[in-house]
């Protein structure tokens, strides 16, 4: 929660100083760095894996894709409405698993998606006359993420954090980097800006490790739900820190978001269940 949170708020930020290619490029950086020192400290650099390296780059592909359109949005949208937005993954995430995964689409799924899109929709509020592309970047960006979320799915069978980790800093790092040289190159920050591009660096990583963790540590119907708890904190912390409006329609379409994601949580368990027995 306060990794995301902080990324968010370090995103708007730097949203004046620098584009989202150079964002990212520092933000991989700052991630490479702290991946190999803590791996080379604990001993784990012998976990990185080079067999499933087509899976890592589909994987980071898409995670770099999510990751600069969302802090395309967050410099235009309101915090509550972004982090909503992106809650909608695990819908896509069920949307697209019959295709990519060859998981059946069951009818609680089905209701699930439903429920979910409506959230969508009325947090999104869609213009048809004339759409807002932060809006749509937002929506994107949490399709992107479903689909490295159903990649991430595959590799951590045989992949380890460490590995996962790193191939997800250094990839990103290359994409990065080839991004500024095509846009003009990059600019370095003063003053304060060093200091929001360290919290980007390092709220990136944490936010991944600790998600990553806490899945490993107790069921994603546990995990989920509490996550979902940073959407009043970043919208608190928007309504303080930058006037941003508390919106009802916003609320609503996130609770019905959230009943989407729990009903598809449930559904998995008693899959799981099943199976075990």
């Amino acid at each position: 929660m306060v990794s995301f949170s902080l990324m968010a708020i370090s995103g708007r930020e730097l949203a004046p100083e620098l584009n989202t290619f150079e964002i990212m490029f520092f933000r991989s950086l700052i991630g490479l760095v702290i991946v190999v020192s803590l791996g080379a400290i604990t001993g784990s650099l012998t976990q990185i894996k080079t067999n499933r390296l087509g899976l890592h780059f589909l994987r980071n592909t898409a995670h770099f894709t999510g990751q600069n359109l969302w802090f395309l949005a967050v410099a235009f949208i309101p915090f509550s409405q972004l982090f909503a937005l992106e809650f909608s993954t695990p819908i896509w995430v069920a949307l697209l698993a019959p295709l990519f995964l060859g998981e059946a689409l069951t009818q609680r799924r089905l209701i699930a998606v439903g429920i979910g899109f409506a959230g969508v929709l009325i947090v999104a509020r869609p213009d048809m006359q004339q759409l807002n592309p932060a809006i749509l970047a937002a929506i994107a960006c949490a399709i992107c993420f479903a689909c490295s979320l159903m990649v991430t799915k595959k590799l951590t069978s045989d992949q380890s954090i460490t590995c996962i980790l790193f191939w997800l800093t250094f990839m990103q790092l290359g994409m990065g980097l080839m991004a500024v040289m095509v846009t003009g190159g990059v600019r370095l920050t003063t003053g304060i800006g060093t200091m929001w591009v360290l919290i980007v660096g390092i709220g990136g990583l944490t936010a991944h490790f600790c998600i990553t963790k806490a899945l490993s540590l107790a069921p994603a119907i546990v995990v989920i739900p509490l996550d979902f708890m940073r959407l009043p904190l970043i919208t608190a912390i928007g309504f303080v820190t930058y006037a941003e409006p508390f919106e009802w329609p916003v609320v609503f379409g996130a609770l019905l978001i959230f009943t989407a994601i729990l009903i598809n949580l449930q559904t998995e368990r008693q899959k799981n269940r099943a199976e075990s027995h």
